[in-house]
């Protein structure tokens, strides 16, 4: 059996945070970390980590630029771009920048989220 994955997920929404992480977390296949701040999101974000799923819109800093520091840093760490405020350009900017996917909030289906997280890290 493989290595547990390493998953941070960033979102300035506390609930977003909570229902994600006891969601992913109910698998043996992850370990979680969540932080409610991208700017100390930054700095724990190393080449053990498998995959960021990343808010777009927070206060201390945009998810896109966020992103950009995270693909100069480690760019085999994949990321999954979330909001709730989806418009064509901003799928293609994060795209540009290096996410591999974008996903809506609210959320359609966590066990659609999951299969997409699994895929994606092969798992």
């Amino acid at each position: 059996m493989s290595s547990k994955k390493n998953i941070v997920i960033v979102d300035d929404e506390k609930d977003i945070l909570d229902i994600l992480q006891r969601f992913l977390s109910r698998s043996e296949k992850y370990n979680i970390k969540t932080y409610d701040n991208p700017i100390t999101a930054k700095s724990h974000i190393n080449e053990s980590i498998d995959l960021v799923l990343l808010d777009v819109m927070m206060p201390q800093m945009n998810g896109l630029d966020l992103l950009e520091k995270i693909q100069e840093n480690n760019n085999k760490t994949k990321v999954i771009i979330m909001t709730a405020y989806s418009t064509l350009d901003k799928v293609l900017e994060s795209h540009r920048k290096g996410a591999v996917d974008y996903i809506t909030k609210p959320f359609g289906s966590l066990k659609a989220l999951e299969t997409q997280i699994d895929k994606l890290l092969s798992v």
